[in-house]
């Protein structure tokens, strides 16, 4: 009887190790997932942005959301907007202000880009603007795949935060600061006629200018 009780408490020993072993990893996990664990920022297609394209500049303002997935905060170094698919090539368009609205008006103060922080399981919104000078992008009135890129503080190179269609279309009035919906839209014909002329007309200026 004696053996067997003995042969029992040596089985039952291990068992017990297993347990308090996997409980420890469990806990230990458990503490990681909710408190040191590296989220991502995520980000939502907007509904709308604002443009404008003149002879001294091309500016697009785009609605961010940037929510950040885990429970470390993530630093927000700088962003800017790429644009493939233009006569040439892949065109860049830094983050210049950040403003407080969507639609363009007189007290829209702006303000100079600064690095931010997107708290753990939260979000944040931007209104970024970017432009860029004089000819280096005058829109054709078509959707372009736009993709907003972010500089991260815990990484090195700049990486895709949201990749959506731009429907730069819509753009009824180029040279005229104001917003737009981002929905595709049926523009009448006369009122494209104009705009596309406008456009054209900024691109002859370009071309007249000599290299």
């Amino acid at each position: 009887m004696l053996a067997a009780t003995n042969t029992n408490s040596a089985g039952a020993l291990p068992a017990a190790a297993v347990v308090a072993a996997c409980a420890l990893l469990f806990t230990i996990a458990s503490f990681w997932w909710l408190n040191a664990r590296q989220g991502a920022l995520k980000s939502y297609t907007p509904h709308s942005f604002a443009a404008a394209t003149t002879s001294s500049k091309t500016l697009i303002r785009i609605p961010l959301i940037l929510f950040n997935t885990g429970p470390k905060p993530i630093i927000v170094q700088n962003l800017r907007l790429t644009l493939p698919g233009t006569t040439k090539g892949t065109v860049t368009l830094p983050w210049s202000t950040t403003r407080d609205r969507i639609r363009p008006e007189k007290d829209d103060d702006p303000r100079l880009p600064s690095v931010f922080v997107v708290a753990g399981r939260s979000a944040v919104q931007v209104f970024a603007e970017f432009s860029t000078p004089f000819p280096n992008f005058i829109p054709e009135l078509r959707e372009y795949q736009a993709a907003v890129q972010c500089k991260l503080g815990h990484k090195k190179h700049w990486g895709d935060l949201l990749v959506f269609p731009i429907q730069l279309g819509n753009m009824v009035s180029p040279t005229a600061y104001i917003a737009y919906s981002n929905e595709p839209a049926e523009i009448a014909d006369g009122d494209r006629a104009k705009a596309a002329a406008t456009l054209e007309g900024l691109r002859s200026a370009d071309n007249s200018n000599p290299a």
